[in-house]
């Protein structure tokens, strides 16, 4: 059995897809046990052809192949994309289609917004199973997409256990401090953090990920004109500096408004942190009563009050730990495997 697994978006590694997308590769690396018969195969970009062992093979995603699959020259028994935005289009008996989230309708407007939705669409018309990361996400799916009597399966993320990897120290970090990581777009919402951080003269906030966008320099430009000294956006950071920044930090902030998954959330309660986020999307279903909620409206006043007050017991920390590390990719994708098998025979 030949099953294709697309990682692709390995292109763009440091997005949250792309974590995704690494710790498929990490798995096959270090846990996969093939059945006899069977042959994974990787889609890749050039550079991760033979990253993630010996028990695989890689094919290079081509840019021809998006258009003309067949060229690969193997026709798949089953073929899974694990997000649902990826270019390529499945040469293969069956397909399977993981949705992460809907963004899209409320990130771009007019064509754009009907082009993205008329892909998924597609995709989904010819999936033979459907899955998504979180129990809003498959809300959404079942909202915005004809699925024909199809059943959408959850499977949630994994997280890589980075609490036990090496830390980074970031030398010119100011204690204390709160965190945040994430591309740094309209959906995450940074903005509401910079009333509340003139109120909190005494702590400093960081924020990780791809600050390289407009609503980037749109904060840093508030941040200048207003003289707030305690906000800093310090760019993409490697893995031993997130996790030295979620271990040191006082807590984690994440106002996100568009989360299919929410991550950072989950990885900061590995760390036994105090979580303060939004109750938008995902963020109430994966947070649940591990975290604490912002007001409505993100009230300056009443944001900082709580902020200042987070505070967790031992046994509430234990709690997020056990919590966090409940999220698996090994059990995630022995969730996968078994759909191959089923699916692929």
């Amino acid at each position: 059995m030949r099953i294709l697994i697309d990682l692709s978006i390995l292109k763009n590694v440091h997005c949250g897809l792309g974590q995704v997308a690494l710790n498929y590769g990490y798995y096959f690396r270090d846990l996969y046990e093939p059945l006899e018969n069977e042959q994974i195969y990787l889609l890749v970009p050039k550079s991760f052809v033979g990253v993630f062992g010996n028990k695989v093979r890689y094919i290079i995603a081509r840019k021809i192949y998006r258009i003309m699959p067949w060229l690969i020259g193997i026709h798949f028994d089953v073929w899974h994309a694990i997000h649902q935005l990826s270019r390529y289009k499945p040469f293969a008996r069956h397909y399977i289609l993981t949705i992460h989230d809907f963004n899209f309708l409320y990130e771009k407007s007019g064509p754009k917004t009907h082009k993205y939705q008329y892909m998924v669409q597609r995709k989904a018309n010819k999936a033979d199973r459907i899955t998504a990361i979180s129990e809003f996400a498959k809300a959404e799916t079942e909202h915005y997409l004809r699925l024909g009597g199809k059943h959408v399966q959850v499977i949630y993320n994994g997280i890589e256990r980075i609490d036990l990897k090496a830390e980074e120290c970031i030398p010119e970090v100011q204690q204390p401090y709160l965190f945040s990581i994430g591309e740094v777009k309209e959906k995450k919402n940074f903005h509401v953090l910079l009333d509340m951080m003139t109120l909190l003269p005494n702590m400093h906030l960081y924020i990780a990920g791809n600050s390289n966008t407009p609503y980037a320099d749109r904060i840093r430009t508030e941040i200048i004109s207003r003289n707030i000294t305690n906000v800093h956006l310090i760019g993409l950071v490697s893995e031993g500096q997130k996790t030295w920044l979620y271990r040191h930090c006082q807590a984690f902030v994440f106002p996100s408004l568009f989360e299919g998954f929410g991550l950072p959330v989950v990885e900061a309660m590995l760390f036994g942190k105090p979580v303060v986020c939004s109750n938008e999307t995902s963020l109430t279903e994966i947070g649940g009563d591990h975290v604490i909620f912002f007001p409505k409206g993100y009230p300056a006043t009443e944001s900082a009050r709580l902020i200042a007050t987070a505070a967790l017991t031992p046994e509430q920390e234990e709690a997020n730990r056990q919590y966090a590390r409940s999220f698996t990719w090994e059990r995630h994708m022995q969730s996968y495997l078994a759909i191959y098998r089923e699916v692929g025979v």
